[in-house]
């Protein structure tokens, strides 16, 4: 693994983010912009991609298949602020090979793009059953990925008003 994109909305993670893997021995480059880190992916195709599930409103997974097709030996690692076990599987499923819930240590990132290491979802699941708020949440994420990110069209699949949905998905989901 010698070049790494950083594909995050957040400047600051993304430059610190970047200057770490840089400190690591990997030559990285962090983007903000999905258009751009795609732009980017052409010129000079990178090994491994650090890829954010939420660019600025955005998912981040609609960029797994295009840079997968400019290199399709490229290692993709997920990560997000709001993991949910629906979206850990879609990830997985466009060719991820690793999503990882932030903060996530600098280490466990790089350990992710490691030949050997394998998707894991598992972590996103407790011993104990899961608490109804977050089986809730959990069914909002997968009715909001089957229409693409639509508020609107995910309110009405859910018989819910957007703006009660709205509040719900601006709450972080509980642990359990």
């Amino acid at each position: 693994m010698e070049r790494i994109l950083v594909i995050d909305d957040d400047e600051t993670f993304n430059s610190v983010l970047t200057r770490a893997l840089d400190r690591r021995g990997l030559e990285a480059e962090g983007v903000t912009d999905g258009d751009v880190a795609l732009q980017l992916a052409r010129h000079s195709p990178p090994d491994g991609v650090v890829l954010d599930l939420n660019l600025a409103g955005s998912s981040g997974l609609a960029l797994i298949e295009p840079l997968l097709a400019i290199n399709p030996e490229c290692r993709i690692v997920v990560l997000t602020g709001y993991a949910s076990i629906a979206t850990a599987v879609d990830a997985i499923k466009l060719g991820a090979v690793q999503y990882l819930a932030k903060p996530v240590e600098v280490d466990a990132i790089v350990a992710a793009f490691d030949a050997g290491a394998q998707p894991d979802v598992t972590e996103l699941r407790t011993a104990e059953p899961l608490s109804v708020d977050r089986l809730e949440w959990e069914h909002i994420q997968r009715v909001l990925n089957e229409h693409d990110g639509n508020i609107s069209a995910t309110a009405r699949a859910l018989k819910m008003h957007r703006r009660t949905l709205q509040r719900k998905l601006a709450k972080r989901p509980v642990k359990s």
